[in-house]
């Protein structure tokens, strides 16, 4: 049986702003930022292969268990038709990343557990929430992208980048309508609230009451900056499982603007989520958004570990 992160449990890896790494370090071309695309090529997919691989070392170098994303953040409906594919295409695409995180994971071998993670990306913008869904409505259209999946051997879906309440509480229960356990993370501005204005702590606990079961709650695609402060809800923090944060200060209106990406400094960044473990009593998972790479990864687990498993 596979070991899933827990709350309070062994640490886990995980990687970090994928897209970003591929166009900026390795110069690929992502239409509409979408990573699946590489699959269609085998010089794509040994791209994906060496990304997954730098990250794979890192945890099996520090002992920790890897949270393995298939590169689906942007393999769902809207966006498979908004660069050409139907969904004979993007069912085969989705399938084809499952088959590639699985294989990589044999390549490893048993020494650490590594979990087959299926993230599940907005339907709309990743900082813009625009024409928003009730939660039955994403939890309709979401479902296709899951369980085709699921069929294929994930073993667990993060709703990424969430801007609003109800599409991740239909993505949360489209998981559990297909089996598989669920974890949310809402991306933050740099008050801390969602795009929407929502508190976090607010969308946290609206979320656990209607779609039980969610595994933990995580934040991405912020500074830690920008969230750090409300923290201070006990509630709140005790549901937060996983942290991938941005390398860069910069607000989501300002990265959009951004012809250049920002690296930020992993030192700096590791010593903010250093500074977070005291507030954090669950953190489990340990990674990174955009900006960020396997050296701001090693830098975290460096900074990190050593507390969480004292």
């Amino acid at each position: 049986m596979t070991t899933l992160p827990k709350l309070g449990g062994t640490p886990f890896l995980t990687d970090a702003g994928l897209e970003t790494c591929l166009i900026f370090h390795d110069g690929f071309e992502l239409p509409q930022f979408a990573a699946f695309t590489l699959l269609d090529n085998p010089a794509g997919t040994e791209g994906l292969r060496a990304y997954y691989r730098a990250f794979l070392d890192l945890a099996g170098e520090h002992g920790t268990g890897f949270v393995l994303d298939a590169p689906s953040w942007r393999a769902s409906p809207d966006w498979g038709a908004a660069i050409g594919y139907d969904r004979t295409q993007l069912a085969a695409a989705n399938v084809r990343g499952i088959d590639l995180i699985a294989e990589l994971r044999r390549e490893g071998g048993d020494a650490n557990p590594v979990v087959l993670n299926l993230p599940i990306g907005p339907r709309g913008d990743g900082y813009d929430p625009g024409d928003m869904m009730s939660a039955a409505e994403a939890r309709a259209y979401h479902a296709w992208q899951i369980g085709v999946a699921a069929d294929a051997g994930a073993e667990i879906v993060t709703a990424l980048t969430m801007t609003y309440l109800e599409e991740a509480q239909g993505i949360a229960a489209a998981a559990a309508d297909a089996g598989l356990p669920a974890v949310v993370s809402f991306t933050v501005e740099t008050d801390g609230r969602l795009p929407t204005g929502m508190t976090l702590a607010e969308a946290v606990r609206q979320t656990d009451d209607a779609v039980g079961g969610i595994a933990y709650f995580m934040i991405n695609c912020a500074h830690p900056s920008h969230f750090a402060a409300v923290l201070d809800d006990p509630a709140l923090a005790a549901r937060i499982g996983g942290i991938r944060a941005n390398a860069s200060r910069m607000s989501h209106a300002e990265l959009d603007q951004a012809a250049e990406l920002d690296e930020g400094n992993p030192a700096e960044l590791a010593a903010d989520y250093r500074g977070l473990l005291a507030a954090l009593p669950g953190l489990c998972v340990l990674g990174g958004c955009c900006g960020t790479d396997h050296r701001h990864v090693d830098a975290i687990a460096h900074a990190c570990l050593p507390a969480m498993r004292a």
